[in-house]
């Protein structure tokens, strides 16, 4: 079982430390299907070398749009010495026609009902070119062969997902294709959830989930058995469920200690564009303090180049996320992933500029621009980046919180994250990265109103 290296993660640009943040959970979730006595390996090319010179019966590949190229390699290096290669994931499900000569068998949609039927007639002989999942159940299925997995070559090992896709349909979103023709949002059974988290060891919890709050009554109940587990994590959310009722503070008692928050963009006209409904009308400013009064940091997520946009978006941006207290952001260029409404818009009108999937990285412009030019996009992306993560604005930024101890967690989290490439890039070389765990929980204990000192002013960075 393999997962190719994005393409983005093996560029100049590339962040080691990014890529190796948490394992990914697609394959060994499909392991556990496999019977007791499958010799199985699981490799992610994202933190360890591929071992390529061996000669496996079956070869499940996992592909997303930019290690698509790279996939494609792989798989036609292993059907050459004759293994059964197999070709899953958002891409395959996107655009299956490309996909098909490369593989003797091909999943559409998530594996979880379709992976056993296809293992079952492999061994009779009569595997097929395609498997359609439309089913869509995870209430019953087997415990995550986390055994397969490397965890020390991970800054958080304990990822989980507990939930598939999301009850929301913005236009930009690579998902949709992935869940088309069945259900696109359902979740596992709370005590199914909560056995699998006990069965972690250690005290942090990454969620992979696009929207952790998204069934208000199965995370409610989920929150709720995951009090007094002792537990601190982090996962994402929209800004309607944290707003919505008291779900998110069921949260902060159950241990969530950040959240990912697509923000997107600061224009009405652009939320409309892109049909994120769900932001629409919604109080940006309140969300963001509901969530510091909880003492949950805030991974804001924007991306540019929507219609509406023009020079100043990248400013605007940046200030309003500096002044609101945001720990860290993810700034995106507008990609139309094959599969979406904004791709089929765009193919339809024109503005697709090329298909080299490897440059559909969300830093690269692929489309005909409309406020901007593709230079302008591009130039401010970067911007953006380097301004928001420069010391003076993670300084302003945590200097927004009203307690010294949230100054404090914000400022060692953003700077930590952002300003010492050096230093990830050596604990990873030795091999370390795991031993870091401890220091991220303790930047991640509890912080709210209530507790640690009164503010009081730092000096200001030159």
């Amino acid at each position: 079982m393999i997962l190719p290296a994005l393409t983005e993660a093996k560029s100049p640009y590339w962040r080691p430390v990014k890529y190796s943040l948490f394992p990914p959970l697609g394959l060994a979730t499909l392991a556990a299907y496999c019977a007791a006595d499958d010799e199985i390996d699981l490799q992610d090319e994202h933190v360890e070398v591929l071992i390529l010179d061996d000669d496996p019966e079956l070869v499940i590949i996992q592909v997303y749009i930019t290690n698509a190229f790279r996939a494609y390699g792989i798989a036609d290096h292993y059907r050459k010495k004759g293994a059964h290669v197999c070709l899953g994931g958002l891409h395959v499900s996107s655009l299956p026609e490309e996909v098909m000569p490369h593989a003797d068998t091909i999943f559409i949609g998530p594996g979880e009902d379709i992976f056993p039927l296809f293992l079952k007639e492999f061994k009779q002989g009569a595997a097929r070119k395609m498997y359609t999942n439309k089913e869509r159940e995870i209430e019953t299925i087997p415990p995550i062969r986390r055994d397969l997995i490397k965890r020390h070559l991970y800054l958080v090992p304990n990822s989980i997902v507990v939930s598939r896709g999301c009850p929301h349909h913005c236009d930009f979103c690579y998902k949709d294709a992935f869940f088309e023709g069945g259900k696109s949002f359902y979740t596992q059974r709370v005590d199914a959830a909560l056995a699998e988290i006990d069965r972690l060891p250690g005290k942090h919890l990454y969620f992979l989930d696009d929207h952790l709050l998204g069934n208000k009554k199965f995370s409610g109940a989920l929150f709720e058995g995951m009090q007094g587990m002792n537990r601190v994590f982090q996962g994402a959310s929209t800004l309607d469920a944290i707003l919505r009722g008291d779900l998110i503070e069921q949260a902060a008692k159950a241990g969530m200690r950040s959240v990912f928050v697509g923000f997107e963009t600061l224009s009405t006209g652009n939320l409309l564009q892109s049909n994120k409904k769900q932001n629409l009308g919604k109080d940006y400013g309140e969300a963001i303090r509901r969530l510091h009064d909880l003492g949950i940091m805030i991974n804001g997520s924007f991306v540019f180049g929507l219609d509406e946009d023009k020079k100043d978006v990248f400013k605007r941006t940046v200030d309003w996320a500096v002044k609101s207290g945001l720990t860290t952001a993810t700034f995106h260029v507008l990609t139309p992933y094959p599969g979406t409404r904004l791709f089929k818009d765009m193919q339809r009108t024109g503005r697709i500029l090329h298909y080299n999937w490897d440059q559909y990285d969300t830093r690269q412009v692929v489309y005909k621009t409309a406020g901007l030019t593709a230079d302008e996009l591009k130039e401010g992306y970067d911007w953006a980046y380097k301004s928001f993560y420069s010391w003076p604005n993670i300084y302003k930024a945590s200097m927004q919180h009203d307690n010294l101890r949230h100054v404090i967690k914000h400022f060692t989290y953003a700077g930590g994250w952002k300003k010492f490439e050096p230093v990830w890039n050596f604990i990873i070389k030795t091999q370390g990265l795991n031993k870091m765990l401890p220091l991220l929980e303790t930047i991640l204990s509890k912080v709210n109103k209530k507790q640690g000192q009164p503010l009081t002013p730092f000096p200001a960075i030159a």
